[in-house]
């Protein structure tokens, strides 16, 4: 289940995708260790790099614990891309990759992520231009294509390849679809048949079944997992125990939830204040406990919160007597 990308050997095939607001540091550290084998950061502007835009030094903050890690950047300069991706390169960063699929509309609008996929010659200037510039492997992720009448992920890919790009990572979707309908294995596994760089497999992976379905289906090197993980770091665990055992773990017990959240919760306020830090736990919490029998008011209770004291008074209460 090892997974090979340019000179750097992950441990196994599983990999947190990049999620603005969510791969933080507190969050990938979760995260790898239930056995994830590459974390990757949100994504980062190179111009807000190039501009030293202050909130892209949390950004691009990593632990020796987490790695390997990647770094992903986003923007349509080739230029810029690439002295940016050469200025980083010191950093304890082990790929350095390229988000060409980001379907928001500010990051559309204005040429950038998906966006991309509608401009293939930019792209390849682009990628060509970094991989120029830098040692360390280079990937990239993107989607099925912009609209469903604009598939061209195959196309993409191979353009990829011919840069000398490391590793593509394929979102089974359209940027027209943003995060709805299914996403199309199909075309994961048509990409992966075209080009000879390993393909990770991106969408829908929301358990260990999952997981086994799309390596199955689409005969992917690896696995990328984004939504599947929010309020759900064991997903790497359980998942992996899955792929080499064929014995499904149990969900995580209610203790364990809560050990999770407290933990989650402490180290948040430790890495970014305790203001913002609850605050951004809410979102986490809502996540964590979303599905489960009378988690509506506790999440409703959670978004009074003020300090990590009274969060730790309330989740033990809560979790104690399930919510109620």
């Amino acid at each position: 289940m090892k997974l090979k990308i340019g000179n750097v050997t992950l441990e196994n095939n599983l990999i947190l995708a990049p999620m603005a607001g969510v791969t933080d540091l507190p969050f990938r550290i979760l995260c790898k260790e239930q056995g994830c084998g590459m974390v990757v950061t949100e994504m980062v502007s190179a111009k807000a790099i190039l501009y030293k835009n202050r909130n892209t030094k949390a950004l691009l903050e990593v632990e020796e614990r987490e790695r390997p890690v990647s770094v992903q950047l986003f923007g349509s300069d080739p230029e810029i891309m690439a002295d940016i991706a050469k200025l980083i390169e010191p950093g304890p960063f082990d790929i350095i990759d390229v988000n060409m699929g980001c379907p928001v509309p500010k990051i559309v609008n204005n040429g950038e992520g998906s966006a991309m996929m509608k401009n293939p010659k930019l792209a390849e200037a682009v990628l060509g231009a970094m991989v120029k510039a830098v040692k360390k492997p280079v990937t990239v992720k993107f989607r099925k294509g912009f609209t469903d009448s604009d598939v061209n992920a195959v196309e993409f890919a191979r353009m990829a390849e011919s840069c000398g790009v490391a590793a593509v990572a394929v979102h089974g979707r359209t940027r027209e679809q943003y995060y709805s309908g299914t996403a199309d294995w199909d075309i994961i596994r048509r990409v992966k048949e075209a080009v000879k760089i390993p393909v990770i497999g991106n969408g829908d992976v929301f358990a260990p079944e999952d997981a086994k379905a799309l390596l199955d289906e689409t005969g992917c090197d690896g696995i990328m997992i984004a939504r599947g993980a929010k309020g759900n770091p064991w997903i790497f665990s359980r998942t992996l125990h899955y792929l080499e055992t064929g014995e499904l773990l149990p969900s995580p017990t209610m203790e364990e939830l809560q050990n999770m959240v407290l933990r989650h919760a402490k180290m948040l306020v430790e890495y970014k204040g305790e203001y913002l830090g609850i605050r951004e736990m809410r979102k986490h919490m809502a996540w964590y406990t979303a599905g489960l029998p009378h988690s509506a008011k506790l999440r409703n209770d959670i978004n009074a919160v003020e300090t990590l004291a009274d969060l730790e008074t309330l989740v033990m209460e809560r979790f104690a007597g399930h919510f109620r």
